[in-house]
């Protein structure tokens, strides 16, 4: 069975969005200094997560079902998690 270069691109992006999605995100740092709209929502769910549930960790499949995302916003919020990660505000843990 021959596989095409384009369903190979699509398998591999698969594999690797299905295992993002399975990763925890921990806040480490609770400050949203120089952070755009997107990152201030993300950040102050983990803080208010955190400080109800005492939980330190939240999955990121739950995060996206809890903000309704789909698509091209689905993307900007993994990036923008990214980006909070590339900033040590929080911590992205892949099992």
């Amino acid at each position: 069975m021959k596989i095409s270069i384009a369903e190979e691109k699509f398998v591999r992006r698969a594999k690797s969005e299905g295992r993002f999605s399975r990763s925890f995100v921990v806040l480490v740092r609770s400050t949203t200094w120089r952070c755009g709209r997107l990152e201030r929502l993300i950040v102050s769910y983990l803080r208010g997560r955190t400080w109800k549930l005492g939980k330190p960790q939240i999955s990121v499949k739950e995060m996206l079902q809890n903000f309704k995302l789909k698509g091209k916003r689905k993307n900007e919020f993994l990036d923008a998690i990214r980006r909070l990660e590339r900033r040590n505000i929080v911590r992205i843990l892949t099992f």
